[in-house]
């Protein structure tokens, strides 16, 4: 993946939006003061007409200007929210003030939400790492920590992120076996805490220069295509029961040797070979044997049945 080039943030510090208008409500009394001495009404007994002073109304009409941007500056911000600023196209820096606050009123003010996200990627099909189709899904929970680059860096970057997260869980799964035999090999069904940090990982790695924290990445959804699930299906249950036959098969051994060692220092009974290898075959028989065992009474002697 080609980098981006990243914008330095700048935190800006914004005013109190209720000094501002306070400053505001000055500027009108200022304003009505000048138009109240600006007006000279006339006086017909001393022959003078009404007049207006022109630069009190000039400056009255500044004044009301004035208010006019002071009153533009002020924005509201919620816990948890900043205002990327511009000024005619030029990054200035971003503001996170809470409450009621002013800029400059010449600032343009792009809103962008810093608090956590999260959102389902589609359950897309991809070969894992032995060919078998599968099918995944991740869950992503993120959030902006750099505000400028997230609106600079990328064109829309909650967009850009579901796509990089789905490329992410693409080439998870392609790296990976769904289901591994080897314990020393990670994979996607057996090693969930391995495969998630994995995931949060690469996902970070793909979004850092647009300003985004990867809090948390899961996989919500992972199983075996239509097509073949049948088929991965028996084949897991055919390797359980080797497992199964196996764990058995070497608990039986344990138990016989551990028998012909007890009978043999307790001196119960002496055994030649022939004699051992007919018990070991009987006891792997009833201990491996899938139903169970009827007894047989020998009531001969040690060498007579």
């Amino acid at each position: 993946m080609s980098t981006t080039t990243t914008v330095q943030e700048r935190p800006v510090r914004s005013l109190s939006g209720g000094l501002a208008l306070l400053f505001s409500f000055a500027m009108i009394g200022v304003g009505v003061w000048l138009l109240a001495t600006g007006i000279h009404p006339a006086k017909p007994e001393l022959g003078q007409a009404q007049r207006v002073d022109g630069l009190n109304v000039l400056l009255a009409s500044l004044l009301g200007v004035g208010v006019f941007f002071v009153w533009k500056g002020m924005f509201t911000m919620a816990p948890n929210e900043s205002r990327v600023l511009q000024l005619f196209g030029r990054y200035v820096g971003t503001t996170r003030d809470e409450g009621w606050r002013w800029v400059n009123p010449l600032y343009s003010k792009a809103p962008v939400s810093l608090r956590m996200r999260n959102f389902e990627t589609a359950k897309i099909k991809v070969n894992d790492v032995e060919g078998n189709p599968i099918e995944i899904g991740a869950i992503v929970v993120w959030k902006v920590v750099e505000p400028a680059n997230a609106v600079f860096s990328v064109e829309n970057y909650p967009s850009f992120v579901a796509v990089q997260s789905e490329a992410a869980v693409r080439n998870l799964a392609t790296h990976h076996p769904y289901d591994g035999h080897d314990e020393n090999l990670i994979s996607l069904r057996g090693h969930t805490d391995a495969v998630a940090e994995e995931l949060q990982r690469e996902i970070q790695n793909r979004c850092k220069a647009a300003g985004i924290e990867v809090i948390e990445a899961r996989i919500a959804h992972l199983a075996y295509a239509p097509e073949i699930a049948q088929a991965m299906l028996q084949r897991q249950q055919a390797g359980a029961i080797i497992a199964a036959r196996q764990r058995i098969v070497e608990g039986a051994v344990g138990m016989v040797e551990m028998a012909l060692g007890m009978l043999s220092k307790n001196k119960i009974v002496e055994l030649d070979e022939e004699r051992k290898a007919a018990m070991v075959s009987n006891l792997l028989v009833v201990l491996c044997g899938e139903r169970s065992t009827q007894p047989v009474v020998n009531a001969g002697t040690l060498h007579q049945g």
